[in-house]
């Protein structure tokens, strides 16, 4: 179906009220304030764009990436290497594995099925997966907030990084398998209550549009995603190892201090599927999340729900699927981060989707680095208008999010 004529299917869906519409919202913890939507006048700074891709570097990633799409404009840079051992030079163009920037994906997925009246936001999970979770209070919102208590089964497989990678590169899960590791675990919290990220929630969503659409993951972003906005670079190729065309090979740095860097290109990320297995670029990704914050993807209705906010820290926000950044200069900016073996992207856009930025480093488990792609927002929305910040929150993966490192 495609996104940009769905209007009228909505609109059907609506006049015909279906029975979750009925559901009262679940309760919504103190949500964290928008801040302006208006971009500053300054364009974006290739300077200081270019400054953050180098810190990347000199910190540990063999290379770097950027590329900002500004009103029809795009600006492409590029430092460092795609291949440490083969030498070439990364480009903008390359792709690479997304990691959870695949969240919102998926997330858009469950919302256009909202929109067609298939489920409820507020629908226990449990409507639709019966005997799937022992909490019957947990609803779709919920897990698209990270709001459900679920544990986050990745704390277990990488409690050490380099081994708990080496036991699942070449693994195949269930959906099933990894939300049985999860609920294994004690929750964390009551459904509906704080903010706390788990890949869980999204392992269930998978499970949800597997079984609303009667298809896989894969077929349901293709059908729905990849082939309306025509992103020759997006790919779900769960179970297959390997990144099609010209890519970036992703470089996993040791808990160990002193050892080689580990290539994690080659793995099956089926530790990640729905979560975080989508192959992209740059151009792809500031495509996509520049028509979803253009309406194009859903309903005016279901983008507003993706924006209703729960506080992460003082400069950030997350709705369902979704991530809010708030930026020196008094903008905030939406997309989502990613991190996989290997690989560490910074996807967002404005409010308006008319500017967009995706920055890339071939790293991961590196704090250093993971810490230099916040200055690449900044760069591109604020520009010379950025201003340094002496006590940003310290920037956390999306991998084992509790697990504290060395």
């Amino acid at each position: 179906m495609g996104r940009a004529t769905a209007l009228g299917a909505v609109l059907l869906s609506l006049l015909a009220t279906p029975a979750h519409a009925a559901h009262a919202p679940s309760p919504v913890p103190e949500r964290a304030p928008e801040r302006a939507a208006a971009l500053p006048a300054a364009a974006p700074d290739p300077v200081a764009l270019r400054a953050a891709l180098r810190s990347a570097l000199a910190n540990g990633a063999p290379g770097a990436l950027a590329r900002v799409d500004d009103n029809g404009k795009a600006h492409r840079l590029a430092e460092g290497l795609a291949d440490r051992g083969t030498k070439r030079a990364i480009t903008a163009e390359d792709r690479f594995r997304i990691g959870s920037v695949t969240k919102t994906f998926t997330t858009v997925v469950l919302l256009q099925l909202v929109d067609e009246g298939v489920l409820g936001l507020d629908d226990p999970v449990v409507k639709h997966l019966p005997g799937a979770l022992p909490n019957k209070k947990i609803t779709v919102r919920h897990l698209l907030g990270n709001r459900s208590g679920l544990y986050d089964y990745t704390n277990t497989l990488f409690a050490r990084t380099v081994s708990g990678f080496e036991a699942v590169r070449n693994k195949v899960f269930t959906h099933r398998q990894l939300l049985d590791l999860s609920l294994a675990k004690a929750a964390t919290g009551s459904p509906g209550g704080a903010y706390a990220y788990s890949n869980t929630n999204f392992v269930v969503a998978g499970m949800l549009i597997e079984k609303l659409t009667g298809t896989s993951t894969g077929a349901a972003y293709r059908e729905r995603i990849i082939t309306p906005l025509k992103l020759a670079d997006t790919f779900y190729v769960h179970p297959e190892t390997a990144l099609p065309g010209r890519h970036s090979k992703g470089y996993l740095t040791s808990d160990d201090s002193g050892t080689s860097l580990v290539d994690a290109t080659r793995q099956t990320a089926s530790w990640a599927q729905s979560a975080g297995a989508i192959i992209s670029s740059a151009r792809d990704l500031n495509t996509f999340f520049s028509a979803l914050l253009r309406g194009e993807l859903t309903s005016a209705a279901r983008l507003t729900q993706m924006r209703r906010w729960t506080t992460v820290n003082s400069t950030q926000g997350y709705g369902l699927g979704l991530r809010r950044r708030d930026l020196s200069c008094g903008v905030s900016v939406y997309g989502h981060t990613g991190a996989v073996q290997g690989y560490y992207t910074y996807s967002f856009a404005s409010g308006d989707g008319k500017r967009s930025l995706t920055s890339f480093a071939n790293a991961s488990n590196n704090a250093a680095v993971l810490n230099t792609l916040p200055r690449t927002l900044e760069a591109a929305f604020c520009g010379t208008e950025a201003t340094a910040r002496t006590a940003a929150p310290a920037e956390r993966e999306d991998i084992a999010p509790d697990v504290v490192r060395r």
